[in-house]
Formats: C-alpha cells, structure tokens, sequence
C-alpha cells in the first residue's frame, strides 16, 4: 500500500499535492539564511485539513512563516505554543482559514505545519524562513544540507511522548522537482563550490572573487538530500562581526543590543599534534536496527550496516596499543561483546572482529538510551579516559532524554557520533556529540564513513584540553553577556563560536578583544581576536539580524539543557523564560508555535470540514526541508623498485575493465594487519601486492625476517597505490612503523631510511 506523503489531508489521507519545492540559499561567511516557498492545491471538492511534517537541522533558527492563500497573504505571528494551538483550533470552529507551524518537543528538527480550512480548489504558497551556522568540514569547507528525507522514528516502549510517525515510500516516487539558488559572499574570496548534485557553472559576481552564485541544474527530483560544501581562501583565519540591534526593540534587551560573533581556529604546538595517546577506552555503540539494513544513498549493494561494519575493521586496526575497548550493539535491546571492556591485543581483536563480521541489521527497534544507561554504569579504567563512539542513523523520538543523559555523564566520557545515511537526525548526532565535548560526522550520499570516523579517531587520540577559559576586554563602559554556553572540548584544527550581547554607549568607534586561553598535555595555549565594535552593516540580501536570531537560538538550547529538572521537565521559570525569548527574537522553540489566521470578515470558509485526531496515522517519508610520490624512497635502493613494480600493476590491473570488480583492496590489506602492527608474509598479502610469492622471497634482505618484510612491503603498498585515502590508513601506518622500529632486523641501514621516510610522511 502506498504512504502518502507531502501535506495531507489528516482522516482521509488524500493528497493535497505538491506543486512545486522553490529554495534560496543566502550565505554569509559562516551563517546562511534559507527561504523555502513551498505551492500547494487543494483538488477536493471540499476544504480540508491539512498537515505537513518535514525535518530541519536541529541547529536551524526559524524566524518567519507565512502563507498567501490565493489572494491572500498572511503572516505568522510567534506565540506561546497553546496559546497558538487555542487560537488555531477557535479559527477552524468559525470557519477562517488558519496555519501552525510548530517544533516537536521531543526532537528539535522535526516540525509540522497544519493548514486548517483550505478551500476547494484553491492553491497555497507557504514561505518558511530559518538561519543556520555552517559546519566546517576536515578540509575547511563549509558544509550546508537541505534534508529531503525524514526517516522512520523510532518511539521506545512505554514512552509517553507524543511521537510523529513516518515510514517510507521509494524515492522515485517523489513528484516534484526543487528550484535551488545559492548566493555566497564574504571578505573573503570564494574558492569553489562542490555538491554530488548537478549544478550548473559557478559564477562570480565581482573580481576579487568574493560573491558567487551557483544553481541547480534543472530537472533535479527532491528525492535526497542536497549536500554543498563551500570553501573560502584562508578560511581558517580568526573572525569576529558586529550586528546592530534593531530600533524597534527595547535597549538592555537581546534584540536591542549589537551582538556579536567570534570565531576561533584553534591551532596546537608542532609537539603536541606529533604525539598521540595510547591509551583510551574506547567504547564502539552501534546501531542495528531494521532502518539500518537500508541502501545508502545512489547504492543498491552497499547498506548503511555493511558500510558500518567496513569502519569498524578500519577502526579496530588503528586503536593504539595498551588501550581497552569493547563493542555494543543496539535494536529494541542491546547486546555487548565483553562483560566489561578488555585490554586490546592481537586474541580480543581478532575476537571483535569474527563478532562484528557476524553482525546484521536483525535487532528491531532503535533503543539507544538503554545500552547508553548501561555504558556509564560501568566504572571508568584509572588512566584510560573513555571515549564514546556511536554510529547510527539517527531515528529516535527520545532525542531529548537521550541528550540529557549524555550530559549528565559529560565529566567521565568524550563522546563522537556519527549519523549515517539521509535523514539521520541532526538534532540527536549534533547533540550527543556537543554535549559529550566530543564532535559529530555525517555520511551522506556516497560518502566514504572511513575518513571521517578516522578524523574523529585522531581527534579522540588527542590529549584532553583543559582549564579552557574565554577572556573579554573591552572599553569603559561597554559590558559583555555571553549567551554560548561554556567551551567543553577544543580539538586540533577546529573551529569554536561565542556569541555575546554587548551593551553600552560609543560602540561606533572603539575596538575590543576576546581571548581562549586552555592547557593541552602541560602546554598552555591562547588565541586572541582583536575586533572592531563598530556593527557591521544588517544583511542587505535578508535586511534580517541573522545573528541575532542564532545568538536567540544558542541561548534557547542552552536553556533547554542546563535548566532542566530531574524529571525532565523545565520548571515554570524557566519556560517563561524560553517563550520571552523565543517569542521576543522572533525564534521558534518547543515552547512557542507560529500561528497565523486569516482575519478578513468576507473570508468564511463554508462546507462540511473533518476533524482529526493529530497525527492519526500520518506517514510521509519526502518533504520539504530538512545537507604517487617517487621521491619517497631514493632513486638507488630496491624499494624503489619495488614501488615502481607495484604500481604498474595496481594501474594496469584497474585499467582492465573487463575484470569484475572486487572487494577494496585497502580494507582486505587493512584486514590482514594484527593488532601489534605488522603483517604476516601470507598469500593473500601477496595478492594484493600484484606479485608472485618467489618474487617476494627473491627481494628480501637476507638478514630480515618474513614479518619485518610484510609490513614494509605493505606500508609501500599504502604510499604508492592509497596515497589519495592517507586519511584513512594513516594510523594504521603509524602503528606499522613503530612495532618496525622494536624489531631488531628493522634497524637496518637501507630499512632505516624506508621507515624514517614513512614516518615523515605518515
């Protein structure tokens, strides 16, 4: 039976279709603002109810909703939530046409939007507007992405919150097309713009190459996500901006005030970012819930629990000597290798791995708060900090009780999550991973997971940052409110964002500093910005205060989780507090809801009109919104030559086209590597060298054993046929290297040379 999708008429399930999908994307530096007009026609004969449920990021600031219902246009006011759900359901009773767009207050990147009396015949256009900051990928690029998905979510047994049910429908089932523009400007110049959509030729607005515009090339299905990756030239460079408060608003107030917004690329010492930790817990969380048995995106072979699996091998293989681990995996229970996490030797990984092989998408739901509770029930190891990783795909409806506990535990663990798949959660991987001061990854499309559960591997192996402080100097007479919660983690190469309320008098001429002071492994490190209090002009493109609305936004979530009680519920206080700002900045929160209601006195919809139970059987799946190196050996010893040897054949062999293909070759030589380090002179690590086994043996030094042999031959394997995926194999490099220099025959001239290039170059 089909699901029906889109906005719905609730009893009936008949479609009010989906005209058409129209997406602006304005980006400013770090900040976007996204204006989404969505046309709809009711083909009934009748008006009906409608409900539209559709995923935004978790992280996303609605500010503007509004409607033009034929002729008519109207805007939606922000109100206290039941407020705004009485004066919606007083609007149907009398017959006037009435729109509400609210948060779910389990999940803050689930929305629906309820359209009451819309007329026979007549066409809605829906324009829905929200500010989001970018996310800085491992390469500098600023990743933005428009969900086109919202996948099943999960409601765990006995639970009593109100869920929002979907399911799927297939993708070439989606009916309409999305109209995307994209303009970017910065003090910076634009460098490129990259998504796995067709987009048409990037465009420059001026010579010094710092507006651009791009667009989508014509014809798109909205049937996956659409995922673009921004870069600018010397993006890692400290930056801060000034927005002036808005006239209409009361000075002292947050919209009243400039606010501005710091960012910092943190930069560690040359020794510190050389060394890595062995030692660690590490805890592996995975999800084998049925939704994981799911193709990823643009693959029919490859599941979102097969591609799981592959990272865990390359996962396992890099963990350090001397560190303990131990895997979970989760459906409606949850199940764990060892009793109690165990030291890693070549005996536990090899027994974790047989575990993992074994591994499938069979465990049914997705109870992730249950294996959570479990795991921090466990003592921690004395000098082994624990490190958290959970992959999933994020489809839960308990995402805010789950945060909650991750909080609670936030002082013994660093957690990194990792969301597969479209449609995974951005509220819940985002948030686990903030709130465990560890940091969040995404795999869409057809991402490799590998590269990046390996930066979040490296950023795990880094030594704890401690006594993390922000310092503000600022003129007489100006004082600062900071609205960003705490710095909890600080990791190499990354990027942290304060927002603050500044208040007071010659804010026109004057500058001010902020510094982030913080200790990392005994080495006391700082960064400072020096800025300008001179706001900078509102943003001509939105004449929006965009930075405004997400400072609104940082100080609502911050409230949402520092201020909730035992029971999980938000004292009175504090939810006064919640709707007063959101309410004030024009934000959308789980407390508040946009309601907007046609007023004219000749606009009386007549006819019978159904009233339904909420979301009674409301499935939907597509919606709106939510994105050689040839001097490395010298040019006289044999492993040059060897090299050179392995490499043609690696060419030739992926040239011939006519050979089916087979499995990835780094994962079948990563498989072979033991948990020491080095490799076993076998035949399968023959074969995937493209040799003979008498050309192996007719090479070798003689006074070198089989083992030193295979790792070295294996390690030029990886610099001469898998440099491009460095990032992959570069601990598992490291780890190679160093069990080479413990080995007496590794201490060779010609195989000293070999290593010390190796190192340089892991």
């Amino acid at each position: 039976m089909e699901c029906p999708f889109g906005l719905l008429s609730l009893i009936e399930k008949q479609k009010v279709p989906l005209q058409s999908v129209e997406v602006e994307l304005q980006v400013k530096d770090h900040v976007a603002t996204v204006i989404s007009t969505l046309n709809y026609q009711n083909k009934e004969d009748n008006p009906v109810e409608a409900v539209f449920v559709f995923p935004l990021p978790g992280d996303a600031a609605v500010c503007h909703f509004s409607a033009k219902i034929g002729q008519t246009h109207i805007v939606a006011e922000l109100k206290e939530k039941q407020q705004a759900r009485e004066e919606y359901d007083d609007a149907l009773s009398s017959g006037q046409l009435a729109l509400l767009l609210e948060e779910s207050e389990q999940s803050p990147d689930i929305f629906s939007l309820s359209v009451g009396s819309l007329p026979p015949g007549e066409s809605a256009s829906i324009r829905l507007e929200y500010v989001i900051e970018l996310t800085v990928e491992a390469d500098e690029g600023l990743r933005f992405c428009l969900p086109a998905v919202l996948n099943p979510r999960y409601q765990p047994q006995g639970s009593e919150a109100p869920g929002l049910p979907v399911s799927s429908i297939p993708t070439s089932e989606v009916p309409y097309s999305l109209s995307f523009s994209v303009r970017v400007s910065s003090n910076r110049p634009v460098s490129k713009i990259e998504s796995k959509c067709s987009m048409e030729p990037l465009q420059y607005l001026n010579s010094d190459q710092t507006e651009a515009t791009v667009k989508l090339a014509a014809g798109h299905k909205f049937d996956r996500d659409v995922e673009l990756l921004i870069y600018y030239k010397d993006a890692h460079q400290p930056s801060a901006v000034v927005e002036a408060g808005q006239d209409s608003a009361e000075p002292g107030t947050l919209m009243g005030d400039p606010v501005v917004m710091a960012s910092f690329h943190h930069d560690f010492p040359e020794s510190v970012r050389s060394s890595a930790s062995s030692c660690g817990e590490f805890v592996l969380l995975l999800d084998r819930s049925g939704s994981m048995d799911s193709p990823m995106a643009d693959s029919d072979h490859l599941t979102r629990i097969d591609s799981a699996k592959e990272t865990l091998l390359l996962l396992m293989k890099s963990l350090p000597m001397g560190c303990y681990f131990n895997i979970y995996s989760f459906g409606d229970h949850f199940e764990h290798l060892f009793q109690k996490s165990v030291r890693y030797s070549q005996r536990t990984m090899r027994q974790a791995l047989k575990k993992v092989e074994e591994m499938s998408a069979d465990l049914g739901g997705t109870e992730i708060l249950e294996p959570l509770q479990h795991i921090y029930g466990q003592h921690c190891i004395p000098g082994q900090p624990r490190q958290l990783f959970v992959f999933t795909d994020g489809e839960v409806s308990n995402t805010k009780n789950i945060l909650d506990l991750v909080k609670e535990n936030s002082g013994s663990h660093r957690c990194f999550s990792f969301g597969i798949g479209p449609g995974a959660s951005s509220a819940l991987v985002n948030g686990m991973a903030k709130e465990g001061g560890g940091h969040a990854q995404f795999i869409t499309d057809n991402d490799r997971m590998q590269p990046k559960v390996m930066q979040s591997l490296r950023f795990a192996l880094q030594p704890p940052v401690g006594d993390i402080s922000v310092t503000w100097d600022l003129p007489k007479g100006v004082t600062v409110n900071v609205l960003s919660p705490p710095i909890q983690s600080v990791f190499q190469g990354q990027r942290s964002v304060i927002f603050a309320q500044l208040t007071g008098q010659s804010l026109q001429t004057v500058e001010g500093s902020l510094t982030v002071k913080y200790s990392v492994a005994g080495h006391p490190c700082q960064s400072q910005l020096s800025f300008s209090l001179k706001p900078a002009d509102m943003d001509s493109c939105t004449d929006s205060p965009t930075l405004h609305r997400l400072a609104a936004l940082t100080q609502i979530r911050w409230l949402e989780m520092e201020e909730r009680g035992c029971d999980g519920e938000q004292s009175d206080s504090v939810k006064q507090k919640l709707v007063e700002v959101s309410v004030q900045s024009g934000v959308s929160s789980a407390f508040t809801a946009f309601i907007a209601v046609d007023q004219s006195n000749d606009r009386v919809i007549k006819g019978p009109m159904v009233h339904p139970e909420l979301f009674a059987d409301l499935y939907l799946k597509s919606s709106l919104f939510f994105f050689g190196d040839d001097d490395l050996f010298g040019s006289k010893n044999i492993f040059r030559r060897i090299y050179s040897s392995i490499r043609k054949r690696v060419l030739a062999r992926s040239r011939d086209s006519s050979k089916p293909q087979r499995e990835d070759p780094l994962l079948q030589l990563v498989s072979l590597q033991e948990a020491c380090g080095r490799w076993l002179l076998d035949p399968a690590l023959v074969v995937i060298l493209g040799k003979t086994r008498q050309e192996v043996k007719k090479t070798k030094p003689g006074k070198v054993t089989k083992e030193v042999w295979a790792t070295v031959l294996a390690l030029i394997w990886l610099h001469s046929c898998k440099l491009e995926a460095k990032e992959e194999w570069e601990l598992v490099a490291m780890k190679a290297v160093l069990w080479l220099q413990t080995q007496k025959d590794g201490r060779s001239p010609s195989l000293c040379h070999t290593l010390f290039s190796l190192r340089v170059h892991c």
